[in-house]
């Protein structure tokens, strides 16, 4: 496999194709320019929302910069649910950024209550999660279980980071800062 180089030194994932997941955190604000990274190192980025993630980020903003459809009740040039899960099941990687400790807690559990938990279980593909949660969240034992369950199962995490947190607090919980994401990226698919 051929890596091309930036400038810099920096590699970049061109011609990768990406399942970018993003849960009902308030860290999904994040999501676009992570989709935007990433589309301007070369890769092919689609964008699936929670239904409750919805809430926190616009499916025209994430059309913007990944040059894809999103799927959203209304839209009716999205791709199709079938079309979706051969989506994944091609891809090079699964990111779920940011994941909610709901999301993490239903997909330990093999639950598919949305399209994005289905696609999770339906993936051919590595599957790399970024968790974003108010600290006490990410230190609960049953969310540690859940990581840990997940890790055995071989997932990919990558964070959390630490430092003031949306719900006013500080400490570990925050998405991982982009750069780190990219760079787990990297190592994943190249």
């Amino acid at each position: 496999m051929v890596k091309n180089q930036r400038f810099k030194g920096e590699v970049i994932i061109k011609g990768k194709k990406i399942v970018l997941g993003i849960t009902a955190s308030v860290a999904a604000y994040k999501a676009p320019e992570i989709t935007r990274r990433l589309v301007k190192d070369g890769a092919e980025v689609h964008p699936v929302l929670t239904p409750k993630a919805h809430d926190f980020i616009g499916a025209m903003t994430l059309e913007a910069v990944s040059n894809q459809s999103v799927p959203v009740p209304q839209n009716k040039n999205a791709l199709g649910y079938f079309d979706y899960l051969d989506l994944v099941k091609r891809a090079d990687l699964m990111l779920i950024a940011p994941a909610t400790a709901d999301f993490i807690a239903h997909i330990a559990q093999g639950l598919a209550s949305d399209l994005l938990q289905t696609l999770v279980l339906a993936r051919g593909c590595p599957i790399l999660i970024a968790p974003a949660m108010n600290e006490n969240m990410w230190k609960n034992r049953i969310t540690a279980q859940n990581v840990e369950k997940l890790k055995k199962s071989d997932v990919n995490f990558v964070g959390p980071g630490s430092g003031d947190l949306a719900c006013g607090d500080e400490g570990i919980g925050r998405l991982a800062d982009i750069d780190e994401i990219l760079k787990a990226v990297q190592k994943i698919t190249g």
